[in-house]
């Protein structure tokens, strides 16, 4: 139920977005000239490696100049970017990561291998879960770029603070989860858009 929960969103968004992602896709070539997409590797299901797409929102190279996650003011960030995420329409193009069947509309997000080297044990056990493309933790964590430009050391913090209590929620949801609560979450992540 759950892959045909996914199969049947991805294409309908897919399908019914098609204007707007064409727009978007616009926006990101004309701004810099820049590919219009970036793909990063990340720790999947059961710790399989695969390329999760975006709109590109920062400059080139940019994954090359500094961490791997961002903080609010990052001067990496370029202006079509920050418009994207903050409307999380950066996001977008990992329909196609879920209709291919490497992510789940609902999931927990997928790191990239650095922080999975770090992982527990216990931790570990997150990796049994399809990554998605939203998450209870993408709900409580919606202003994390805020949240790690407030500390001193943002990837000390993001360690030791965020991924914890990321994983901590995603295998708490998990253990109760069902179809109905996924549309629960897609549709509290929408209202959370909208409410940013």
């Amino acid at each position: 139920m759950k892959r045909l929960l996914d199969l049947s969103v991805s294409c309908f968004l897919l399908v019914a977005l098609s204007p707007l992602i064409l727009v978007l896709a616009a926006l990101v070539k004309f701004g810099d000239r820049g590919p219009i997409f970036y793909s990063q590797e990340r720790i999947g299901w059961r710790g399989r490696t695969f390329r999760i797409w975006k709109f590109r929102s920062m400059r080139l190279d940019s994954d090359k100049m500094g961490l791997s996650i961002t903080k609010s003011g990052d001067s990496r960030i370029t202006v079509i970017g920050k418009l994207l995420r903050t409307t999380k329409l950066d996001e977008l193009p990992q329909l196609i990561n879920v209709f291919m069947g490497e992510m789940s509309m609902v999931g927990p997000r997928p790191e990239v291998a650095k922080y999975v080297s770090m992982y527990t044990p216990d931790q570990r056990k997150v990796l049994e879960l399809k990554p998605g493309i939203t998450d209870v933790a993408s709900i409580e964590f919606r202003n994390e770029e805020q949240l790690l430009a407030s500390v001193t050391d943002a990837e000390a913090f993001y360690v030791s603070h965020c991924i914890p209590k990321k994983i901590e929620l995603n295998l708490r949801y998990a253990a109760t989860a069902t179809v109905f609560s996924d549309v629960v979450i897609l549709g509290k992540t929408f209202f959370a858009i909208l409410a940013h």
